[in-house]
């Protein structure tokens, strides 16, 4: 019977229905594997909710999965008798900040021997420092300088721009100024991202983050323009934030009041200085005519990022009425006050 062609047929169908037991370690076939993965597809209802089990257990399909981070708050309780808000004018960019800064409590109250400080500019764009559509370079080296003699043991200075970030701190001088002044470069990369949580964020309470320039960081300055925004009619302080998301950023345009409220959350920084150096009045937030620009010749200090940011539009922008949203919205959550002309503040000319 066992030499029965048919029997032979027969016996070699039903061993290659039968599952192989496989020897201890040994993994599994391929034909094996997609069966399982089949069979427990269909027991879960969909190959989605498979995906999803399998390689994304926190939900974030089609996401890199990513050591998850929290940033703390660098925020300094300032000293008795300081302002919320430092207003320096004139043209002499380093007196000009140090008088900003010391209303506000003096740089070395903020910052303290061995500090390692990161500074956040806005490089966002390929555009040469007149335009307004960038931090002024000039006012970068001053706010380095400030900081290495307070006594930083280290200078850093990032941003993700959004065009090419080698063109962008070329043409924006950002790159020359904070080398020149002693500062450390950071562009992106991508393993320069992790996953940031969020708590309490309506749109990032997850998302990737450019974290590699903030290990070991104890303190963060924000520096931003004061410009026009197409979107959210301006563009400051808060909004600087922006520059260190990762991912598909560009669809938070579509909320863009509610991701500026997210930033404020996100990032409690020691205190920022607004540079009203160059004001870009219209056009923005890429600009790209002289005649968009006037002379501001005015540098801003704040402890409060949403003061700054009011105070910027008002005053600087010249914008009249309502406030942009993303200021109330993030008023609503604690996050500081728009309603600078009620908070402590110093103005002087200088120089």
């Amino acid at each position: 019977m066992s030499d029965d062609p048919q029997f032979r047929a027969q016996r070699r169908r039903e061993n290659a229905a039968a599952p192989r037991e496989r020897a201890p370690g040994e993994w599994p076939s391929r034909r094996e594997f997609l069966k399982r993965v089949g069979a427990v597809a269909l027991a879960a209802g969909s190959t989605g909710v498979l995906w999803r089990a399998l390689y994304d257990p926190d939900g974030e399909r089609g996401k890199p999965q990513m050591p998850v981070v929290r940033l703390k708050s660098y925020r300094v309780e300032p000293p008795p008798g300081a302002k919320v808000l430092g207003i320096a004018r004139g043209n002499n960019l380093e007196a000009m900040l140090k008088m900003a800064i010391g209303a506000i409590g003096g740089i070395e109250h903020y910052i303290r021997p061995g500090d390692v400080v990161l500074i956040k500019p806005n490089v966002a764009f390929d555009r040469s420092p007149k335009l307004g559509a960038t931090t002024n370079p000039e006012l970068l080296s001053a706010l380095i300088r400030l900081v290495r003699a307070a006594g930083a043991a280290e200078v850093r200075v990032a941003d993700n721009p959004i065009e090419s970030p080698e063109n962008c701190f070329a043409k924006t001088g950002i790159a020359a100024a904070a080398r020149a002044a002693g500062a450390k470069l950071f562009l992106p990369a991508p393993a320069s991202f992790e996953m940031l949580e969020v708590p309490g964020a309506k749109l990032i309470a997850r998302w990737p983050f450019f974290y590699r320039p903030f290990r070991g960081v104890t303190k963060v300055i924000g520096t931003a323009p004061i410009k026009d925004h197409n979107l959210c009619h301006a563009s400051m302080a808060t909004k600087n934030w922006y520059g260190l998301l990762g991912g598909r950023r560009n669809q938070f345009h579509q909320d863009i009041h509610n991701i500026i409220a997210d930033l404020a959350l996100m990032m409690a920084p020691t205190f920022v200085v607004l540079d009203g150096i160059r004001i870009l009045m219209k056009n923005g937030p890429t600009g790209g005519d002289l005649s968009d620009v006037v002379e501001g010749r005015t540098v801003i200090a704040a402890t409060d990022q949403l003061a700054a940011d009011a105070f910027g539009y008002s005053e600087l922008l010249g914008r009249k009425g309502d406030l942009p949203q993303y200021l109330y919205t993030a008023r609503d959550r604690g996050l500081g006050t728009p309603d600078w002309r009620n908070v402590a503040r110093q103005e002087e000319q200088v120089g």
